[in-house]
Parts: structure tokens; C-alpha cells; sequence
């Protein structure tokens, strides 16, 4: 081995051009500083694009802190993050890393988290109610806490006037009508009532906003934006979002999100239009069915009761009702029937069964030639097959305070008779189903009542309600019997109302059938004012029944 040769396991050490070159080459940015005076010995190209500054000779500067071993901080538009390492012999290092594009992009993430939360938030809140007022109350709250300093809800007009709902900074919700011409003084109203898409918010001039769509008290309008709010079909009104101060504005992401939003409160704003228009279409069509006032004729005392099997539908296939003289006839006609079926497929069935009665009134037709009339009106109508039970009654006072009922039965529970010495008798009239057989059966009968005699026309439903220690045993007819024979000497509404609370202390809460009570009770022959001395005072039972109530009123 000569004198030139290298030692075995040793290598040359790199040139000090090599070192720097590999520096430059580095992505990570560093910079080589002394220890005693903090002057700048080297900077590679990649410190050198993070602090133009640092040039060798220079002292490291901002941001590089004196005596911590990191730091965090922005310089020049950029994030920095920084960490010291000691290198000794006087020297020490410092790598910096560029975090900018890392806090876009949790910054990003952080504001659509934050609409994210919003939108979840304004679903939930618009979707728990369909009430019209609150959705529109909710969507100014939602839309002036998250998007503007105020904002107003502006409905469609109705009669060339439109509602306005509007929440401002500090202040309650506020709600007023406008006339529709006032619309066309904000811009961009009336292009997003008529359902064109939003105009861009730097289109719109703040200073072209009328007086009464802020107060005064709120500053000077910034920044405006107009969007529709989509409904079902056509246009569920529209928003518009105010931005107060001279530097205020709207981004093209908030214009965004608050078309976003403005879906959402559209689509909840139109449902409650709808669910309220169709509730006061059912309203309007259940006053329609529901069963009628019933008149005062001389001579006897008319009392009805009904209770439909849901609470939530207030109609439904029972039914009973009263045609007074017609023509020449002087007698009263009384029906109460029973429709297959619950509900108001059954109610509407009920309608018109009730208009044919009506109209075969108004010819002067028997009980029975009704009966028979409306067997063929059903059979003919051309609807799926649906049959009805019912009784027919002509009720003519006599002489001597006396009650005669002319009784026809198509199918139906035969009405009974509660007698003076507290007997129950059954009417012996009986009948084919109604709109089943071509040729309907009738075997009428007649009945008379003395003076203080009642005679009850009831639906099925009455007996066949399921109670008692069980739950499943029907009332039965044997328990109505009893029930009407402690009824003697009781105006006919509160005789009604003991049957009716015996029934429901049966059921015990629980389901039943649709039922129908329908009573005719011929007047006590001591006049009232013998009775208690004095002038006479209506009964609660007897005003309820002349009123129609369902259940009579309590006095007290």
C-alpha cells in the first residue's frame, strides 16, 4: 500500500460546493445562523422564497424569535411554522415549513362545516311545524342569525296584497301587509315573486331600497340580496337578505348557500300552504256532513247525539237527520242509518244518501217508498258496491198529547220504545239491507207514545262497542235496554247522554265503532210551570238538543 492510498473504510469528505449544492436541492427551507449575533451564514433557495429577507450576512429577522425553540406565525400573507436545532461550533439551525394551503383548507373545512350545521339546524326547525306563520317567522330567524343583519319574508300577493314578515338587529319579529304596486320598489322582488332565478347581489343597488323595508334606525343598506323561496308548483314567496355598513357585500359562496336555504324554507313554507288550505277544505266539507240542527216541532221533543269513531275525523258512515213538513204534509220524517265502513269515504257516501232522503221529502214519499227509492239510487250509482242500514220514520202528534211514529227499517237494529212504567218495548219493523238486492223488503210498523214516552233510534255501533273487565265483550242489546229503562221521566238530550256515558264507561277508553242516537219523545202533559213553580227553566240537556250539540252544555 503506497503513501497515496486512501486507509481502508474511510471516504473523502465532500467539498464544501457540494454541500451547498445539496442545501439548495433540499425542499425543506433552512437557514444556518451563528450563535453569537444571529447573522444569516447560509439560506437555501426554499427559505428564500419563504423570507425574501434572509440573505447570508443578515441578521434572521421577523419572524424568527430570539430564544424559543419554535414558532407559529403569518409572515408576508403566508403561514410559517419554525423549529430551532442547535448545531454547535457556534452555529444553529433553523427549518421552516409553509402551513398556508393547511390552514385554507381547514379554514374551508371549518365554514362548511358551519353551513353544513345550518342547513341540519334549518331543516329540523322548519320541518316541526305546519303552521304558515311559524315557518315564516322561523326562516327570518334562521336567516338573520346565519346570512344577513336583517331579513324580510315576502309572501305572494293575495287580493293585490301581500304579507311581510321582517326581524331586524335588537328588535322582535315584525309582520305587516303591503300593497302589491309597493313590490316593485325593491329591486328584484318581483322578478323572485314571479319565480325567475335570484339576481346577483352586486347587481342590485342598496340605495335604490325603500324606506319601509328598514327603519331608519338601521344604517345605511350595504348590501342586498333577493332570492325565491321554490314552493310547490310556483313561487312560495321570497327572502330578502340586508346587509348594513359601506364594506358589507354578499360572496358568491353566501350567495349560495342562501339559495340553498331559501329551497328548504320554500318547500316548508309551501307545505304548511297546503296543509292549511286542505284543513280548510275538510272543515268546509265536514260542516257539510256533520249531522244537522235540529228543529223544535209542536207537539214532541227531538234529541240527537253522535260520536265518530276517531277523534281526529269528526264525520263518518253514522248518521242521523230530520226533514220538516213538506207540501202538504204536516208530518216530520226522521232518519238515522248506518253506511258499511268508516271514515270519509263513508261520510261522503253519507252526504249523498242524505240529499236523495231530502229530495224524496220534498215529493211527500213514505218511509217505506224511501226505503225503496234509495235501494235502486244505490245499486244504480255505479260506485263499488257499499250498503246501508237505516230507519225511516213519519212522526205526527195526536190528540191528548200523544206521539204516532210510522216506522220503516231497511236492515237496521230495530228502535226502542221506553214506556211511562219504565218497560222497554221493540219496535216490530225489519227490512232488507239497502243497495244489496235488487228488490228490497220493508215490513213497516206504527207505534204510539204517550206523554213522557220516548222512542230511541240507535246504530249498531252502540251495542257492538267492545268493554267491560275483559275489553272485548260487547255492550249488547241487553245492557241498552237497561240503560234506556232508567231513563224515564228525562228530557230526550239527557237520555241521550246517560246512554252515551254508560257506553263510553264500558269501553273504557278504548275503540269503538262510529255511533248515532236519534230520540223522539212525546211532552210530559203537567206543563213545566206547574212543575217547579214559577217560570219554567230549560233543561241543559233540552238547549243542547235544540242547539245540535253533540253533548249537552253544562250549566255551570
Amino acid at each position: 500500500m503506497t503513501a497515496s492510498t486512501p486507509a481502508i473504510g474511510t471516504a473523502p469528505a465532500p467539498a464544501p460546493a457540494l454541500l451547498h449544492a445539496v442545501l439548495e436541492a433540499a425542499s425543506e427551507a433552512m437557514l444556518l445562523c451563528t450563535t453569537a449575533d444571529d447573522v444569516v451564514v447560509l439560506a437555501n433557495a426554499a427559505a428564500r422564497r419563504l423570507m425574501p429577507g434572509a440573505h447570508p450576512g443578515r441578521q434572521a429577522g421577523t419572524p424568527l424569535p430570539e430564544s424559543a425553540d419554535s414558532f407559529h406565525a403569518e409572515h408576508e400573507g403566508r403561514q410559517l411554522y419554525g423549529m430551532r436545532r442547535d448545531l454547535g461550533d457556534g452555529h444553529y439551525a433553523w427549518f421552516l415549513q409553509d402551513h398556508t394551503a393547511e390552514r385554507e383548507r381547514t379554514a374551508a373545512l371549518e365554514v362548511e362545516r358551519s353551513r353544513t350545521a345550518f342547513l341540519a339546524e334549518a331543516g329540523r326547525r322548519l320541518s316541526a311545524s305546519l303552521h304558515v306563520r311559524r315557518c315564516v317567522r322561523t326562516t327570518v330567524e334562521l336567516a338573520s342569525a346565519h346570512l344577513a343583519d336583517a331579513a324580510v319574508v315576502v309572501l305572494p300577493a293575495h287580493r293585490r296584497q301581500s304579507t311581510w314578515t321582517r326581524l331586524l338587529p335588537g328588535l322582535a319579529v315584525e309582520e305587516g301587509t303591503l300593497r302589491e304596486p309597493k313590490l316593485a320598489e325593491v329591486p328584484g322582488l318581483a322578478e323572485a315573486l314571479g319565480g325567475f332565478p335570484p339576481i346577483p347581489s352586486r347587481w342590485l343597488d342598496p340605495s335604490q331600497a325603500p324606506e319601509w323595508l328598514v327603519p331608519a334606525g338601521f344604517g345605511p343598506v350595504g348590501a342586498l340580496l333577493v332570492v325565491p323561496l321554490p314552493g310547490n308548483a310556483e313561487p312560495a314567496g321570497a327572502l330578502i337578505l340586508i346587509r348594513r355598513g359601506p364594506d358589507s357585500g354578499f360572496s358568491r359562496e353566501d350567495e349560495v348557500l342562501a339559495r340553498v336555504f331559501a329551497a328548504r324554507a320554500g318547500a316548508a313554507i309551501s307545505a304548511a300552504v297546503l296543509y292549511r288550505e286542505q284543513v280548510d277544505t275538510t272543515a268546509v266539507l265536514q260542516a257539510g256532513l256533520l249531522p244537522p240542527e235540529l228543529p223544535e216541532p209542536d207537539g214532541f221533543e227531538l234529541a240527537g247525539s253522535y260520536q265518530a269513531a276517531r277523534d281526529t275525523v269528526r264525520i263518518g258512515g253514522d248518521f242521523y237527520d230530520v226533514f220538516g213538513p213538506a207540501g202538504s204534509s204536516t208530518d216530520t220524517v226522521i232518519a238515522l242509518g248506518d253506511v258499511c265502513g268508516t271514515g270519509p269515504e263513508a261520510a261522503v257516501l253519507t252526504g249523498k244518501i242524505r240529499q236523495t232522503l231530502r229530495a224524496l221529502r220534498l215529493v211527500e214519499a213514505g218511509p217505506e217508498a224511501m226505503l225503496k227509492v234509495l235501494n235502486e239510487a244505490l245499486l244504480q250509482s255505479g260506485r263499488p258496491p257499499r250498503f246501508v242500514t237505516m230507519v225511516l220514520g213519519s212522526v205526527n202528534r195526536i190528540d191528548h198529547g200523544r206521539v204516532r211514529i210510522e216506522l220503516a227499517s231497511g236492515g237496521h237494529p230495530a228502535p226502542l220504545v221506553l214506556r211511562s212504567d219504565g218497560t222497554v218495548e221493540e219496535v216490530p219493523t225489519s227490512g232488507t239491507l239497502i243497495g244489496v238486492l235488487p228488490h228490497t223488503v220493508v215490513r213497516p210498523a206504527t207505534v204510539e207514545l204517550a206523554p213522557g214516552e220516548l222512542c230511541l233510534l240507535y246504530s249498531d255501533g252502540l251495542t257492538e262497542a267492545r268493554g267491560g273487565p275483559a275489553a272485548t265483550e260487547q255492550y249488547g242489546e241487553a245492557r241498552l235496554r237497561q240503560a234506556l229503562a232508567t231513563c224515564g221521566g228525562m228530557p230526550g238530550a239527557a237520555a241521550l247522554e246517560r246512554i252515551r256515558q254508560l257506553v263510553s264507561d264500558w269501553v273504557r277508553g278504548g275503540q269503538s265503532d262510529d255511533i248515532a242516537m236519534l230520540a223522539v219523545r212525546a211532552p210530559d202533559r203537567t206543563p213545566l210551570s206547574l212543575r217547579g213553580g214559577g217560570a219554567p227553566t230549560p233543561s241543559p240537556y233540552v238547549v243542547a238538543a235544540r242547539r245540535g250539540d253533540r253533548r249537552p252544555r253544562n250549566r255551570s
